[in-house]
């Protein structure tokens, strides 16, 4: 299957089941278990409420803990890969990145990371500036 090329405009993925489906659908079967439990308060309405809340908490909280597993695999990679393409002195001052800012160098090509982890070393760049940054972007088709 022949895939887009990716670039910053376009790098920003949905993941249909949770984004079109469960989220909105967890949204409106509690806002719905709400609205009977506020018409209709008895014991098994309210306890229908509790449970949508605890329901669509519990999806917003794993789709947070996958999002942090993603991070935590991409911060390993890039450290990784750093550790194989940088100057060793450069590579010593990796420490200093933060999280998001090892997250927006994953795009840029082998070839222009070295200059850009010194540029986001000495201008304590944002994510979105280091992804804006990217002149040769290496696509990650992986994360959602």
């Amino acid at each position: 299957m022949e895939r887009k090329p990716q670039n910053l405009q376009n790098h920003a993925k949905f993941d249909p089941t949770f984004h079109f489906f469960l989220a909105p659908l967890g949204l409106i079967l509690f806002i719905a278990a709400v609205y009977n439990a506020v018409k209709h308060p008895d014991a098994f309405n309210i306890t229908l409420a509790v449970a949508g809340l605890w329901a669509l908490i519990a999806v917003f909280k794993m789709r947070i803990y996958s999002l942090k597993v993603q991070d935590r695999v991409i911060r390993l990679e890039e450290r990784l890969r750093m550790e194989k393409l940088l100057p060793h002195d450069l590579c010593a001052r990796t420490g200093s990145l933060t999280e998001s800012q090892l997250i927006g160098l994953r795009f840029a090509s082998d070839a222009e990371l070295p200059a850009l982890v010194e540029k986001t070393l000495a201008g304590n760049l944002a994510l979105k500036d280091i992804k804006q940054a990217v002149q040769n972007w290496r696509p990650d088709y992986w994360r959602v």
